[in-house]
């Protein structure tokens, strides 16, 4: 029997961008994550063949390195790995974005993570890598394994350019399939053995047409009430919000905000000392309702929050649900956000549901 081909997940959360990997038949060796619950996830779904091929811990740590690179050890053994097919890693962005407005010198350490996936990669030699991450990811600066600050682009060609032929490319994940506008660095490499067999270019997805959220979400059931959840899906569910902010947001439009209420008290306020005190409108996109006819927007840390950036729904009064958000981003139904399916957390009493519909959920 021919073997299925494997990969390693480096910074992997809740195993969301990887999952697609374990769809298309890879065998995941290992995946590592710093967050015990968002490990626990992955559990879920059953990335790992051996459970010992979950690995929680800080990847700067040798120790937890070295728990890694056990585990490849063991599948040389057992499953007659040769070599490993794919490295991929995201870590962490804060000190990368430019949606984060308190970056500090601190943040050069953190963006030294990706330092420390390359180290792996040197390590491993796999035949492909993948890095993953914000538009400026290349442009940011860390700390190189021989201890000077520079451009991650520079450390990738310092430390990988000598045996890996890559390239990095800024996409818009709108144009291979998600519904949510979300830009973001690529980069493909390959080692060179493989040199003559295929190139970076071609691994990079094709272009498909770009698909509305009324295409993506349209079909599900509308929610009205607070509180309310889709009896034929748990994550799918009317979020609650403090009431009084209904009045903000249930007269606009789609592309309109509630700053753009012309009554003063529709506008998202709070009252001091009797009188009525605009909130400070720091994002334009900020308590806007999205449009049905458009491709979905960018889908932030918060888009659980009602005053986060571009939460409201196009016609409901409400933030997104937890199913239309992972619609927006291609997470097929088959992803497992608790222990128990679907079919078994809809069935749960109406109290249990209140209860259990966010209970698992990553931020």
């Amino acid at each position: 029997m021919e073997s299925k081909p494997t990969y390693i997940s480096l910074f992997s959360s809740a195993g969301v961008g990887c999952y697609g990997f374990k769809l298309e038949g890879f065998e995941c060796v290992a995946t590592n994550e710093l967050i015990t619950r968002r490990l626990e996830v992955q559990k879920f779904n059953h990335k790992c063949k051996y459970d010992s091929g979950y690995i929680c811990g800080d990847i700067t740590d040798e120790e937890i390195k070295n728990v890694l690179y056990s585990q490849i050890d063991m599948w040389k053994e057992k499953e007659n790995l040769l070599r490993i097919d794919i490295v991929v890693a995201t870590p962490p962005c804060q000190g990368m974005s430019v949606a984060n407005h308190k970056k500090s010198k601190t943040e050069i350490i953190r963006n030294s993570l990706v330092v420390e996936s390359i180290k792996i990669i040197k390590k491993i030699n796999p035949r492909f890598f993948i890095f993953e991450n914000v538009p400026a990811f290349m442009k940011t600066v860390c700390t190189d394994i021989d201890g000077n600050n520079k451009t991650i682009a520079e450390a990738i060609e310092n430390n990988l350019g000598g045996t890996y032929s890559y390239i990095s490319k800024v996409i818009n994940f709108k144009n291979y399939g998600a519904c949510s506008s979300r830009h973001r660095t690529v980069v493909i490499g390959v080692s060179n053995d493989y040199a003559d067999e295929v190139s970076p270019f071609e691994l990079y997805p094709d272009l498909v047409e770009e698909r509305t959220l009324r295409e993506v979400i349209g079909q599900l059931k509308p929610l009205k009430d607070f509180g309310e959840i889709d009896k034929t899906d748990i994550y799918h569910a009317f979020r609650i919000y403090p009431e009084y902010m209904r009045e903000w947001i249930k007269d606009i439009k789609e592309g309109q905000s509630a700053f753009d209420n012309t009554d003063d008290k529709k506008k998202p306020h709070q009252v001091i000392d009797g009188k009525i005190v605009i909130n400070q409108r720091k994002n334009a996109d900020k308590y806007t309702r999205q449009y049905w006819d458009k491709v979905g927007p960018c889908i932030h840390t918060r888009n659980d929050q009602l005053a986060s950036q571009n939460t409201v729904h196009p016609s409901d009064d409400r933030v997104f649900s937890i199913r239309e958000l992972m619609l927006m981003m291609t997470v097929p139904y088959s992803f497992k956000w608790a222990e128990e399916n679907v079919d078994e957390l809809n069935n749960l009493p109406e109290v249990e549901k209140g209860r259990n519909k966010n209970s698992s959920i990553i931020g």
